[in-house]
């Protein structure tokens, strides 16, 4: 009884040992009327196939084969259609060949009537199995029409896409063209000029005429003579060559725009788009302190960060989200005066509320756009190209602007009243703020609630006026207004 279950056993294992599958491709082989084409076919897992019969059949004739290969040769036995025309060769430059299990098929001449299924058939003493190749025959004329159609095809999207990037191009400066043609109104002006690549907000003793206006649109740097010359005469000359080039730039999907150093913007008519809002208690990371009242965080003590690089995870974000119009909202990065060194500050799209691990997934294509400080490492964004700021003191106060509409979010420095950048893009779908305390500094990360605008009726005196600002935030000497009332 035990001599027989151990020759079952043995049995069992030779035929384990000895089985295998044939392996072909998924996709029809393609090839043209009269050139050669390879059939591939290999053993699964590879063995020498050098002992066992291999058949390459066409459909209900086994017994006439294309090639057959029994006793270690090819047989004499074939289709007359295909003598002289067929031999095995390797699938790869990487095969060895029969003795890998490499079967494939080399068919020369190829002919209308090779199109169709061929089956490629391996057995053994205890084993057998076969698989079908499909052959795809393309007359060359076939393939010329339909290269012509794909020619033309491609030609027609390259023509569309051109028509509508030079017609995106005409609509985005329509309001240039209209400045360097007749001089529009005082108030054309001034909605062009707030829906300009940079959203700055001047302030200043009353408003510009559209003169001025047109002036710093084609000039890089305002002229500080009393006299200046009317729009009709700076813009004779028509583009220049560096203005040409600024609107091919502007035309890509992400641009970054910097402030002029000592420009100043009006902080009142930022926070007219004032919102509030908490941070999301939700997903927050565990590393992190949040206020009680939401508005509040920083790393946690007891948290060990051993990185030379920022520490990307430490993310919290906004419990609102936004997909249209204008947004505006103040970050306190001080903590007694001392600015803090280590913060990011931005949006992302709203479906990327999972915790980001490092910096490369962290770009504008996955739906993140912000400033990072990064101590020594400067501030800098998260756009390509980077672009980093040269500041000389770090921002106590960041404010944050979001359009939707115009695709734009800017970043201003609160207490300097200055621009800092701008980031030109499209956000699709609705975002929420994004921010990361970063560690090494004691400061902690606070959203503040902006003060009330003023009213409406009172907007030109409020324009001249000491700015609205809370308590923390200290006023700008009298003396320093006029002076750069006078320099304008």
């Amino acid at each position: 009884m035990l001599s027989i279950i151990i020759a079952l056993l043995v049995n069992h294992l030779i035929e384990t040992s000895v089985s295998f599958s044939v392996v072909v491709p998924r996709d029809p082989v393609v090839a043209h009327v009269g050139s050669t084409v390879i059939l591939p076919c290999r053993i699964s897992p590879p063995e020498n196939a050098e002992a066992l019969e291999i058949r390459w059949y066409r459909q209900d004739q086994f017994n006439n084969p294309v090639l057959l290969y029994n006793h270690g040769k090819l047989q004499d036995t074939q289709d007359k259609s295909y003598r002289n025309r067929t031999s095995f060769t390797l699938w790869s430059d990487q095969s060895g060949g029969l003795q890998d299990g490499d079967v494939s098929l080399r068919m020369e001449k190829l002919r209308v009537q090779d199109e169709g299924p061929f089956h490629c058939y391996v057995s053994g003493d205890t084993a057998y199995d076969g698989r079908e190749v499909v052959l795809k025959i393309m007359d060359p004329s076939d393939s010329l029409d339909l290269w012509k159609t794909r020619f033309f095809s491609v030609l027609s999207v390259l023509i569309c896409l051109i028509l509508g990037l030079v017609g995106l191009i005409l609509y985005k400066y329509r309001g240039k063209l209209t400045d360097c043609e007749g001089g529009p109104t005082e108030k054309e002006t001034n909605k062009d000029f707030k829906e300009g690549t940079t959203k700055k907000l001047t302030k200043g003793a009353g408003k510009k005429t559209a003169e001025e206006n047109c002036e710093e649109e084609t000039s890089e740097k305002p002229t500080k003579e009393a006299g200046k010359k009317p729009a009709k005469e700076n813009c004779e000359g028509g583009p220049t060559e560096k203005q040409t080039k600024e609107v091919c730039e502007e035309a890509t999907s992400v641009k970054l725009t910097k402030g002029v150093a000592g420009e100043d913007v009006n902080i009142e008519e930022l926070r007219k788009y004032a919102v509030e809002f908490t941070i999301d208690r939700r997903h927050i990371y565990p590393n992190l302190i949040i206020s009680q009242d939401s508005k509040s965080i920083k790393d946690n003590s007891g948290y060990k960060y051993t990185e030379e690089v920022f520490p990307y995870e430490l993310c919290a974000f906004g419990a609102q989200k936004y997909s249209s119009g204008r947004h505006y909202w103040e970050v306190e990065l001080a903590q007694k005066k001392l600015p803090k060194k280590y913060w990011l500050i931005g949006v992302m799209k709203n479906e990327n509320q999972k915790q980001p691990k490092n910096k490369p997934a962290l770009t504008p294509s996955n739906g993140f756009w912000f400033l990072c400080s990064e101590g020594e490492n400067g501030i800098y964004s998260n756009t390509d190209p980077l672009a980093k700021l040269s500041l000389t003191l770090r921002p106590e106060r960041l404010g944050v602007l979001f359009d939707s509409d115009d695709g734009l979010l800017s970043f201003y420095n609160v207490k300097e009243r200055k621009h800092l950048l701008t980031i030109s893009s499209r956000f699709s779908g609705s975002v929420v703020p994004l921010f990361n305390p970063g560690v090494r500094d004691l400061s902690q990360l606070t959203i503040l609630n902006c003060p009330k605008p003023v009213n409406p009726e009172t907007e030109e005196s409020a324009e001249s006026s000491q700015p609205l600002m809370d308590k923390s935030v200290s006023v700008p000497d009298k003396s320093d207004t006029v002076k750069n009332a006078r320099r304008k």
